[in-house]
């Protein structure tokens, strides 16, 4: 069971910028893909980024395609989500995701089985 801890929410400023980051257990962490996803208040959870095992792919929502970045440090088994021009409509619950033995789509929830407790993100108008 890999067991994961999402840090760095908080309040910001449309505009500002937040990184968000999440700390993996488990020695093989570096073999499996990551993601984020994010719900808001009444609407069903949905996809952010995601980055293969090895961080040459990376896979991003329309909405925040060019002001997200994913990343990930295998030697130190975190994975990052520096968020810049935050908008109003970003203000949600960020998880982290690990997808271990699922193949498919990066986009699905279903696809990922083990998930943080989430950290809010409120970015004020």
């Amino acid at each position: 069971q890999v067991q994961l801890v999402e840090s760095g929410g908080g309040l910001v400023q449309a505009g500002g910028s937040l990184r968000l980051s999440c700390a993996a257990s488990g020695r093989t962490f570096s073999a499996y893909t990551m993601g984020w996803f994010r719900q808001a208040p009444g609407k069903e959870r949905e996809f952010v980024a995601a980055i293969n095992w090895s961080g040459s792919s990376t896979y991003y929502a329309d909405s925040v395609e060019g002001r997200f970045t994913i990343s990930r440090d295998n030697a130190k088994n975190t994975v990052g989500l520096q968020m810049d021009s935050l908008k109003p409509d970003d203000t949600a619950v960020y998880y982290c995701a690990v997808r271990r033995f699922s193949t498919g789509s990066v986009y699905s929830l279903s696809k990922y089985d083990s998930w943080g407790q989430g950290t809010q993100v409120t970015v004020s108008s």
